[in-house]
């Protein structure tokens, strides 16, 4: 179906893509393909690479091609209609919340979107004077919001029993199950409970394939597979007793990093289409798609705001580039939300870079209290779930060296006294320091605050003309502009080949038996999650054809994973043709 406008991108994009020509890696869910944009990425420097995940990023808002239109886009009609529709089923648990709950959910970084989006919804509620009714779900608790538990995602079983906790004796769900490959076993479990219980449950199925791509694998626990679950959906939205909302954005810049683009995009749909549903039901009125598009449009220009720092962007980038190459280590401090984007970013470092869970933490000032489900699942567990203010005070700030860099990330709004005496506790350990800071038109940084830092990203934010919610767009801009930020920190193989590397690098020094390659998923990836640099040593093995016990010791030999892969690819054989596509998994 046609867009339901021409509109003006803030970086123009081929119309269609190429990605979107039929036949381009016709075998690969869109969100795991290879990127036109980027196929050179592994040869760009940092202002390159910056300006092409930011021409990635702008394909979130690219409309239908108008000759050849091939997938629904975000501003689709359809896409449009469904956000409206799904907006007015919220509206009605706001009108009787008695026994109401919105659930957000899912597994890695849709799972911290989720905990991300429900505690600014409950914010706003508050704020209002109303009674919070949003909670999330995230596979493996609570652990997983600051910590690195990817296999906890593959549990179908897990995500229904943890649904029927929170919605017990709830009269009216609507849960909101997030997964950007339509592929999370955690998710499908939930959304075929919600469909055989819609006396009290409304599924939503947020994702960015078609379903024709979901996941079609058996899941280990459950009698359905995703694209199963995601098609019986779409038969029960003709009778408004389920949603699919699934426009595509795109292949990532990095392949398969869902982390970056998919979580992007989850954050832009979903706050839109619940802050419409909030303001039309306080104001009395209907929603409306020109409230969607008046939202949608603030994102598109936090894209133009952001990335017209890209200069000071890509200083960022080599900065952290330089401590990582010389093994010290990188520290994200945000202050309020931004801090929780800011542990988002660390976590999941790990996954897209290979980062080891050290490398690079995020930390969160401010008062979280009332943002866990289950907070006493934090306590005492260990350095790697440490991620307050009084944590980062005790265990990274005695032991800082020149060669770590902190980034601090904050707004105008914060409290700045209690910046500035923490940029000049951390200043007495490294003078590699960073600020990315958020204002408003009018607003400056205090001289003396700005004299503490060598480089300073500032983004300055237009004042909006909203009523209440203005606060929160603004919010959700600058929430969304620090993950775009922190986000920019490759093999033509058989995907039968990819899948042996990386089986290889995952059992290693065992051999493969039939036995282990017949293994169960949850088992490998048990046993990969005790492992460290899985991926970069799958790769390494397939670029240098060498055994992975070879890949290993040249990781370990290397100053950075970048470097070494790098290095493999320029090697005799590897020059690669524009024909050639990475494959999903080895990234």
């Amino acid at each position: 179906m046609p867009g339901t406008k021409r509109y003006q991108h803030v970086i123009e994009t081929p119309e269609p893509g190429e990605w979107e020509l039929s036949g381009y890696e016709a075998a690969v869910p869109i969100t795991e393909k290879s990127n036109p944009l980027t196929q050179n990425l592994d040869k760009a420097d940092a202002e390159k690479i910056v300006q092409l995940l930011g021409q990635c990023d702008a394909e979130i808002f690219q409309e239908e091609g108008q000759i050849m239109p091939t997938y629904q886009r975000l501003y689709s009609e359809s896409v449009l209609t469904t956000m409206l529709q799904v907006a007015g089923k919220v509206q009605e648990v706001l009108k009787e919340p008695d026994g109401g709950l919105v659930v957000l959910s899912g597994g890695g970084t849709s799972g911290r979107m989720a905990f991300l989006m429900a505690v600014s919804f409950n914010q706003l509620m508050k704020g209002l004077g109303q009674k919070p009714l949003y909670t999330y779900l995230i596979a493996g608790g609570d652990r997983s919001v600051v910590a690195s538990r990817e296999q906890t995602e593959d549990s179908a079983l897990h995500g229904v029993e943890e649904l029927k906790k929170v919605a017990a004796g709830k009269k009216r769900v609507i849960v909101i199950g997030i997964s950007v490959g339509l592929s999370a076993p955690f998710v499908a479990g939930q959304m075929d409970y919600c469909m055989d219980n819609t006396a009290v449950f409304l599924p939503v199925l947020v994702g960015f394939n078609p379903v024709s791509m979901a996941r079609n694998d058996p899941i280990e626990d459950w009698r359905s597979t995703f694209r199963q679950v995601a098609e019986r959906m779409q038969k029960m939205q003709e009778r408004q007793e389920a949603f699919v909302l699934n426009p595509a954005v795109g292949p990532e810049g990095l392949s398969g990093s869902s982390r970056m683009k998919g979580g992007s995009a989850t954050k832009i749909l979903l706050e839109t289409l619940l802050l419409v549903a909030h303001k039309t039901v306080d104001q009395g009125v209907v929603a409306s798609q020109r409230c969607l598009l008046e939202i949608l449009r603030t994102f598109e220009r936090a894209h133009q705001v952001t990335y017209s720092q890209s200069s000071k962007i890509a200083t960022l980038m080599k900065q952290v580039s330089t401590s990582l190459e010389k093994k010290g280590r990188v520290y994200l401090v945000g202050w309020q939300t931004l801090g929780i984007i800011a542990i988002m970013d660390g976590v999941e470092c790990i996954h897209t870079f290979g980062a080891d869970s050290q490398d690079v933490r995020g930390f969160l000032i401010g008062d979280h209290n009332d943002m866990f489900n289950q907070k006493a699942e934090l306590t005492n567990q260990g350095p790697q779930f440490t991620f307050s203010q009084d944590d980062f005070l005790t265990s990274i700030l005695p032991s800082l060296v020149e060669i770590d860099t902190v980034v601090f990330v904050f707004t105008l709004d914060d409290n700045l006294t209690e910046v500035q005496a923490l940029v000049e506790q951390v200043r007495k350990k490294t003078t590699s320091i960073q600020a990315l800071v958020h204002s408003t038109v009018g607003q400056s940084l205090p001289a003396p605050l700005k004299r503490l830092f060598p480089s300073i990203i500032s983004i300055t934010w237009p004042l909006l003309f909203f009523e209440y919610e203005g606060s929160y767009v603004q919010k959700f801009q600058r929430e969304l502009s620090t993950k775009w930020v922190l986000n920019t920190r490759f093999s033509g193989q058989s995907k039968a080949r990819c899948i042996e590397s990386l089986l290889q690098a995952i059992h290693f020094p065992q051999s493969l038996s039939d036995d282990v390659r017949a293994a169960p998923i949850s088992h490998h990836v048990q046993v990969a999650h005790e492992k460290e640099k899985v991926i970069p040593t799958a790769l390494l093995s397939l670029l240098l054809r060498r055994p992975i016990a070879e890949a290993k010791a040249r990781l370990a030999a290397a100053p950075s994973v970048c470097e070494v892969v790098r290095s493999a690819l320029s090697g005799p054989g590897q020059k690669r043709t524009t024909s050639e596509t990475l494959q999903p998994g080895v990234q």
